[in-house]
């Protein structure tokens, strides 16, 4: 694997490599009961999918390391593994991550820019969906970070790619003589996302 050039801007590294670039963090979410809860997200730079996410409430290198294992299977194409200097990430936990086939990415101290993909998923995250509900335990924040993922990853729109989601549907859309008209025959839909406080729009074919 060769090492990255020293030379090269550190924004410039991760838009080069972006596509092989596997971003991780923790952000705190306190609870009804004022409980404080960890969320761990790791994203994948390139397309700003959201690869895995899990919650806890005890926070160790030893969970830390099971998310990535779950997350960077024997097949996978990645290359480089991000994090900041949080002291969750021991040297014994990185050493162990680089054996599945990548290279550990520390950022500088004090630089949480240096990790602005994955700092902004979590800002989405919180303005988007834990600003308005109040999670009351560690299994309805899992609930609703699920959802929420699902509906990053799959509806909801990224400006920074093009903007486009980063798992487009497969399904092809209909041509229209018109850019502003819908196309003969078809009819949007909308589904309430998290109990309404989103909503993701499809075309459908309707009834003859």
């Amino acid at each position: 694997m060769r090492a990255p050039d020293p030379k090269q801007r550190w924004l410039t590294f991760v838009h080069n490599h972006a596509q092989v670039i596997v971003a991780s963090s923790f952000f705190i979410v306190i609870t009804a009961t004022f409980r404080t809860l960890s969320v761990f997200v790791l994203m994948e730079v390139g397309t700003r999918r959201l690869l895995h996410h899990n919650v806890t409430a005890h926070p160790t290198a030893e969970w830390t390391l099971q998310q990535f294992r779950e997350t960077l299977p024997g097949d996978h194409s990645y290359r480089f593994v991000l994090h900041d200097r949080d002291s969750i990430y021991s040297q014994e936990l990185d050493k162990t991550v680089t054996q599945l086939g990548v290279r550990v990415l520390r950022t500088p101290g004090r630089a949480p820019t240096a990790n602005a993909f994955c700092e902004r998923l979590g800002g989405s995250l919180r303005r988007e969906c834990l600003d308005f509900l109040i999670p009351l335990n560690e299994r309805h924040l899992r609930m609703i970070v699920k959802e929420w993922g699902i509906h990053y990853n799959r509806g909801r729109p990224h400006s920074s790619l093009g903007p486009g989601i980063p798992e487009p549907s497969q399904e092809s859309v209909p041509a229209s003589d018109h850019r502003h008209k819908l196309p003969a025959g078809y009819g949007v839909g909308k589904t309430p996302v998290l109990g309404g406080l989103h909503h993701e729009y499809h075309l459908f074919k309707e009834a003859a």
